[in-house]
């Protein structure tokens, strides 16, 4: 059995893991997000409900963790942040523990059990509050040095006149301006539609207004499938995925995945016979799912 948990800066969710795939009832708790020692106790105290035979502690985590060090940045749980977790939880619970960010582990489950089962490479992307990414190669993460493979939503790569439009080079919150996570994700399309049009409209009516046919939200959307698909088509050519689940919010929006799709293989070397840009398949608890995969893999023997 191993205790699997999703972390986030509002809520623990946790379950049991008798085998990959395999989870007993799931629970929900809040996240003490400034209390190291309250942060132990409530795995702890989630751990002893899930009975005898616990053998490891496996994590999914909305930071990053450099895969030599241990280390995390993680900045809505100021008590993990610049720490280095699995040593803390491990001395204190006496298991051994395996940590993960939240999208390589979306990225797994995907893999595993999802939309990119039985693909040798799959790239997990995610477009929700900002843009994520992880990827899996012969069913198993590529973290990449400190931990960022995979994060194709920074990086100075934003064109500059997409469509015809000047825009500025937004700046993003790892330092850099120009990235993808400052414009590709629900709070960037409203950046973008701000900038384009003047008007403050949430990501939502933006992308109802845009399936309805509006010109200025349709104008949004096209201007962002720009900027996001030659980035996105980079990737695939360099790393050779056959499949990218994508999840978030904006992977929700009927019609924008398969657009982005479209997008992406205008501009890829590979040509593939059907979709290779889809929503993502797994109903709920991606972390749960990919931590558990990646828990078996790294802290169980075979």
């Amino acid at each position: 059995m191993l205790a699997v948990f999703d972390i986030g800066g509002t809520k623990i969710r946790a379950a049991g893991s008798a085998a990959p795939g395999q989870f007993g009832p799931a629970t929900d708790m809040r996240t003490p997000r400034e209390d190291l020692a309250g942060f132990i106790a409530a795995l702890a105290g989630s751990i002893a409900t899930m009975g005898p035979g616990v053998r490891g502690i496996a994590i999914s985590i909305a930071g990053c963790v450099d895969p030599v060090s241990g280390r995390m940045k993680v900045a809505n749980i100021p008590c993990l942040d610049g720490r280095i977790p699995a040593e803390d939880l491990g001395t204190a619970l006496g298991l051994p523990v395996w940590i993960g960010n939240d999208a390589d582990c979306f990225a797994l489950a995907e893999a595993a059990e999802g939309a990119g089962r039985g693909h040798r490479t799959v790239f997990g992307v995610i477009l929700g509050t900002g843009v994520g990414g992880g990827l899996v190669i012969d069913g198993r993460l590529v973290t990449g040095a400190g931990g960022f493979a995979g994060e194709w939503g920074h990086g100075p790569v934003q064109d500059r006149a997409p469509l015809g439009h000047a825009l500025p080079r937004f700046a993003c919150g790892c330092g850099q301006e120009g990235c993808l996570d400052a414009i590709g994700g629900a709070r960037g399309i409203e950046r973008l539609h701000r900038d384009l049009h003047g008007q403050a409209l949430p990501a939502e009516a933006i992308t109802t207004g845009w399936q309805a046919g509006d010109a200025a939200s349709s104008e949004t959307v096209a201007v962002w499938l720009e900027v996001m698909a030659g980035p996105l088509a980079m990737v695939l050519n360099v790393v050779g995925a056959t499949s990218v689940p994508v999840g978030g919010g904006l992977a929700r929006v009927p019609g924008l995945v398969a657009a982005l799709d479209a997008a992406v293989s205008a501009r890829r070397l590979w040509q593939a016979p059907g979709s290779v840009v889809v929503p993502a398949a797994l109903p709920g608890d991606p972390g749960l799912v990919g931590a558990a995969h990646a828990g078996w893999q790294a802290l169980v023997p075979c």
